[in-house]
């Protein structure tokens, strides 16, 4: 595995595999790397000649009040990580790098960003779509891998993917979760441990408005009454939102029907935590 830290040493590279019509899967990421990140890196294995892991902590998708200085970072770790994983290159550019300068043009995104995360973070999709749009463009992969626990961010890329013509083929794996159903997350090293043990019931509130749905609600509104009950009985958490909408629009519902989401975001006292549970309805 070789590190590369400058877009035009990236560039170099990408066009001597591209030259050789080698297939390129790419993994962007923040660091911190867990299996679900890990996970992602075995599909694009499988399923390319070479691939790109990403390490940047992209400043543009943290707002004043958010965590980017004490978002995890420990690139030794996740070099080793990425190395066991038979990545090919790990590309990891400061931020001097990827922002010499102030961007004269940016990514604004209009649909899909009004609800969910987007609804606390303005502009923080603006940031993900303006980096990942920089990214593709340096590595300009045939694929490019993402996890469905940010499924927001999944429809967002969609779109850009649609909009812009991108030749990339977006793939979304499933989330990865630990043996009590915690979705992991380069966050959850911040949970106190009473909390962390609060913390499944994220998704055990998820599967229990999955069995609702099997036993028949389509009511929206009274499944998120039940997930909403049990995170306050369960959990010292605050609940941030918990959501229903179409997927990938993004678009409310007054009945379940077809490909819908249902996604909530808890706050804890150092740490905020998101799940998600897509599903498609007769």
């Amino acid at each position: 595995m070789k590190v590369i830290t400058t877009i035009k040493e990236m560039q170099e590279v990408i066009s001597q595999f591209k030259s050789q019509e080698k297939s390129i899967g790419f993994v962007p990421t923040m660091g911190f790397l867990h299996e679900g990140h890990l996970t992602l890196v075995n599909r694009a294995r499988q399923e390319n000649d070479i691939v790109v892991l990403s390490i940047f902590v992209n400043p543009l998708q943290f707002g004043p009040k958010e965590d980017y200085a004490d978002y995890p970072r420990d690139f030794e770790r996740d070099r080793a990580l990425a190395e066991s994983e038979m990545v090919d290159f790990l590309f990891y550019p400061s931020v001097e790098e990827m922002y010499p300068n102030e961007l004269s043009v940016k990514v604004t995104v209009q649909e899909r960003t009004d609800v969910l995360c987007g609804s606390s973070r303005p502009g923080h999709f603006d940031g993900v779509a303006t980096v990942i749009t920089k990214f593709f463009n340096i590595i300009m992969p045939i694929r490019a891998y993402f996890g469905k626990k940010d499924a927001q961010q999944v429809a967002v890329i969609e779109g850009l993917i649609s909009d812009f013509n991108i030749p990339v083929d977006l793939v979304a794996v499933d989330i990865i979760r630990e043996t009590d159903g915690l979705a992991k997350s380069s966050r959850n090293v911040n949970l106190l441990p009473k909390e962390r043990q609060e913390a499944p019931v994220l998704y055990q509130s998820l599967k229990a408005a999955e069995a609702a749905i099997n036993e028949g609600e389509r009511d929206p509104v009274k499944l998120i009454t039940l997930i909403r009950e049990k995170i306050r009985n369960d959990s010292t958490g605050v609940i941030d939102y918990v959501q229903i909408y179409s997927y990938p629009q993004l678009k409310p519902l007054e009945k379940l029907e077809g490909t819908i989401i249902i996604a909530l975001a808890v706050k804890f006292s150092k740490v905020r935590l998101i799940d998600n549970f897509i599903t498609n309805i007769d």
